[in-house]
């Protein structure tokens, strides 16, 4: 007998912990379905997308690297004009259609004004670090929370003059990895830099305010270099761990109709630590 499902998709896969989080918000509220990993290369997303259109039990998916930016071109998006958020990181199918949406938004402003509401602090500038899929959810939360100006720190320099054309009413500044640091209240990596398999976060944290928060997307390893180096100064730190929960939750009510059952959040993490 078949089930509705759900699934992750990317390339690579196997370090997602997305099925972990989904499955257990499953069994706590007593659903009868269940959320998979699907390995997708780049090369394979428009089959993937034709074969779950057809599938009836097919809930929808999230989607990982490298695929948040490529999906834009198999799915209708729903974007706000007012804002440049581009890539997408659910899939959901919807009226005879597949529907695209960003739930990362979500999962930088809920663990990132949390911390902001335990000890209040300036919100003055911030430096992100990387123009990939998470840096447009990061400027629509830092925005959001009211940070200005915003560092933006990359390498591609066409990618350079469009955020400084995208993102000029919200004050972003592009600027080049050799360039120093400008002092700020907080850093946000959306890079892969520091993941299991990728070089080290390669930037000091010397020029960041004494109490200024840093902020990890990456969750494999749970500990960075960078968490460990800022955590070693005393900085406020929010974990990869925490962003992946809460835009979690955003597609776990689109998939399974049901809001994700918040209230065993401290299970899910020793659970996801183990």
């Amino acid at each position: 007998m078949s089930r509705p499902y759900a699934e992750v998709i990317g390339d690579p896969i196997a370090h997602s912990k997305s099925p972990i989080i989904h499955n257990f918000w499953l069994e706590k509220l007593g659903i009868d379905a269940e959320y998979r990993r699907c390995h997708v290369r780049a090369e394979g997303l428009a089959e993937y997308f034709e074969r779950r259109r057809q599938d009836p039990d097919w809930r929808g998916c999230n989607l990982t690297m490298p695929h948040k930016f490529a999906a834009l071109a198999h799915v209708h998006k729903h974007r706000d004009p007012g804002f440049p958020v581009e890539p997408i990181n659910i899939a959901l199918p919807r009226a005879g259609r597949i529907e695209g949406f960003n739930s990362d938004t979500m999962g930088v402003y809920e663990p990132l004004s949390a911390i902001m509401r335990e000890q209040p602090s300036p919100r003055g500038a911030a430096i992100v670090v990387g123009a990939g899929g998470a840096f447009y959810s990061a400027m629509w939360a830092l925005s959001a929370l009211g940070f200005a100006p915003v560092h933006v720190v990359m390498r591609d320099a066409a990618k350079m003059t469009q955020i400084a054309k995208d993102y000029r009413g919200l004050h972003a500044v592009p600027m080049h990895f050799e360039d120093p640091l400008p002092s700020a209240n907080l850093l946000l990596n959306a890079t892969p830099l520091g993941m299991i398999g990728f070089p080290e976060f390669p930037l000091s944290l010397d020029s960041l305010k004494p109490d200024a928060i840093v902020f990890e997307t990456i969750y494999y390893p749970l500990e960075t270099r960078l968490l460990a180096d800022a955590r070693a100064r005393g900085l406020r730190t929010v974990e990869g761990l925490a962003m992946l929960v809460a835009q979690a939750a955003v597609g776990f009510q689109g998939f399974f109709g049901q809001p994700a059952p918040r209230e065993h959040d401290a299970e899910l993490r020793a659970l996801l630590t183990a």
